[in-house]
């Protein structure tokens, strides 16, 4: 008889032969930053996230500090909104001023800059809008100006969820001929037009204000398309490539892994909530499932993690 039981007799020997595991090194904490002063602004769709103005975001940073979080990923949230996004570059803007912050005061932090238009621009699209399309390639420009101020405002990396074709290419150029040729790119390869994402939305003041995004974000019917996303952006330049959201696409992961690229995946707004909702109201243990969910993610073939979960996530680890 074939009796693979021996092999789970007891907690050593489990542990001596498992196959994945979980490093607080792989997790991304995302962190929303809004204009203003003395604000921390709960966010009601996901418990325990808040949105901080850069005068107390000192207090969400010692919380990285202190779990040994390595690793931020950053989302501005502008006073000011228009039809370009021009926030979103402006070298005064939000999203730099935090960068610059966090850079000052937590220098062993690698800082991650999203670059998009969405949390900037007053129609809530990604890029520039006309006679109610989505401009593709007026868009790389601004795009690649908020990548730049992004990185000499101290970024570490660079992180383009737009969804535009070609968005990679440009930025890589744009970077290369400022002399920033060592800043990575951790590209939104495969990003799928998702109902997961409303809280996020909330979040981050982002939710288009007419019709959707399926002209950009991909379908969430379609494994090969993903597959060629990501390729496309390997050639352009990417340095990471990412699939988002993760439960759900785990497939896409594993495409991802075969690459031999190293691949983020964003465990997103609506994936945490889900858990939240259900802990809070008895029906489930929230560290088991968090910690099982994160390592389906790592068995999938994600080497990094970006989650809400990060900061528990890392005391259980530690624990």
């Amino acid at each position: 008889m074939i009796r693979r039981r021996r092999l789970r007799v007891s907690e050593n020997i489990r542990a001596m032969v498992q196959e994945n595991s979980l490093r607080i090194a792989e997790l991304v904490y995302p962190i929303f930053i809004i204009d203003g002063d003395d604000k921390k602004n709960p966010i009601n769709s996901m418990p325990g996230i808040y949105q901080y103005s850069i005068d107390r975001l000192g207090e969400e940073l010692e919380r990285v500090r202190a779990c040994g979080i390595k690793s931020v990923l950053l989302f501005g949230i502008p006073e000011h909104k228009d039809e370009i996004g021009s926030e979103a570059y402006n070298k005064e803007g939000i999203i730099q001023r935090a960068i610059r912050h966090i850079k000052a005061n937590y220098r062993e932090l690698t800082v991650i800059a999203d670059i998009c238009l969405c949390e900037y621009t007053d129609h809530g699209h990604c890029g520039i809008v006309r006679n109610g399309q989505v401009i593709n390639d007026d868009t790389l420009l601004l795009l690649s100006k908020a990548a730049v101020t992004c990185v000499m405002a101290g970024a570490d990396i660079i992180a383009p969820s737009d969804m535009m074709d070609g968005h990679v290419e440009a930025i890589r150029r744009a970077l290369d001929e400022e002399g920033f040729v060592n800043t990575p790119i951790m590209a939104y390869s495969a990003k799928f037009a998702s109902g997961y994402y409303a809280p996020f939305r909330e979040a981050a003041h982002s939710a288009p204000g007419f019709g959707d995004r399926k002209t950009y974000q991909m379908d969430y019917a379609n494994g090969r398309e993903a597959v060629r996303e990501i390729e496309d952006d390997i050639r352009e330049g990417a340095d990471i490539i990412m699939v988002k959201p993760a439960l759900a696409y785990l497939d896409v992961v594993q495409s991802a892994a075969q690459t031999g690229y190293p691949v983020a995946v964003y465990n997103v707004s609506g994936e945490y909530a889900m858990v939240k909702a259900a802990a809070a109201l008895g029906y489930l243990d929230e560290k088991k499932v968090v910690l099982e969910n994160l390592m389906a993610m790592k068995r999938a073939g994600a080497n990094i993690i970006i989650t809400y979960h990060a900061l528990d996530a890392a005391q259980w680890l530690s624990e």
